[in-house]
């Protein structure tokens, strides 16, 4: 495809913002993607090259919550191993679909993802903990993490937000480890995936690694603020996000 300055332009602070929101609160992806496609980057492309953009700034996050020991490290391997299993299996089947299923399937995927985000309350503090099982949490965290991890290769918006509400409703993780643990497993899926839409061709690389470095900034940023109560704030941009995007689908269509 041809680029060209204003491609640059949407896309790039786009980016940057959806990295900030994604290292705060996850579902970055909600403005990520409408980005490159805003932009006028056909589907296909636009979710290879999201996921190299989005790799690069979360590995930054990742790092950052690993430093400050957000992380419960008994619950990586399944976490970790699980995503990148997930993700493999749904990048090679986002490959088979056509541009026009993608993008109908926004229609529906999209409401439901931003609903999560924007419904989700008491994130921000640890709720009172519920005891279960290690061997429990490892089953849930497993499964959650295969599940959410097929998603985010197939699509990926609200892929951080997803893992966050299902370790910590499901496993039982207070909200500070299961933070760390899902920038571990949103990492991992997103490490799978851009191997598999490497070795396909999909990648617009000029445009991601231009992306990809305020990516970086975002999820630097971001990932600071997640002990100060920033996740409030992304709300409303992912809700405006979501209408201008809903616009375009429809005026496109």
């Amino acid at each position: 495809m041809e680029l060209t300055i204003q491609t640059f332009l949407i896309v790039c602070p786009l980016v940057f913002l959806a990295s900030f929101v994604d290292a705060v609160a996850g579902g970055g992806g909600l403005i990520a993607l409408p980005a490159y496609l805003f932009a006028g980057v056909p589907m296909h492309n636009a979710i290879a090259t999201n996921k190299l953009s989005s790799a690069a700034g979360t590995v930054i996050s990742t790092v950052r919550l690993c430093k400050n020991r957000f992380v419960d490290w008994g619950l990586a391997v399944p976490c970790i191993s699980m995503a990148l299993l997930g993700s493999y299996i749904g990048a090679n089947l986002a490959l088979l679909a056509s541009d026009k299923f993608l993008k109908w399937m926004l229609i529906p995927v999209l409401p439901l993802v931003a609903f999560y985000v924007l419904k989700k309350k008491n994130l921000d503090t640890d709720a009172p903990e519920t005891e279960i099982s290690r061997k429990k949490q490892w089953v849930l965290c497993g499964i959650s993490s295969l599940a959410v991890g097929c998603y985010d290769g197939f699509y990926g918006p609200g892929t951080g937000t997803f893992l966050l509400l299902l370790y910590t409703g499901l496993a039982k993780m207070k909200v500070a480890k299961a933070s760390g643990n899902m920038k571990l497993a949103n990492l991992s899926s997103n490490v799978a995936a851009l191997g598999v839409f490497l070795f396909s061709g999909k990648i617009v690389f000029p445009l991601g690694l231009a992306a990809a470095v305020f990516s970086i900034a975002g999820h630097y940023v971001g990932s600071g603020m997640v002990m100060k109560n920033g996740s409030k704030i992304v709300r409303p941009i992912i809700l405006v996000v979501i209408v201008l995007l809903f616009i375009k689908i429809i005026a496109d269509m």
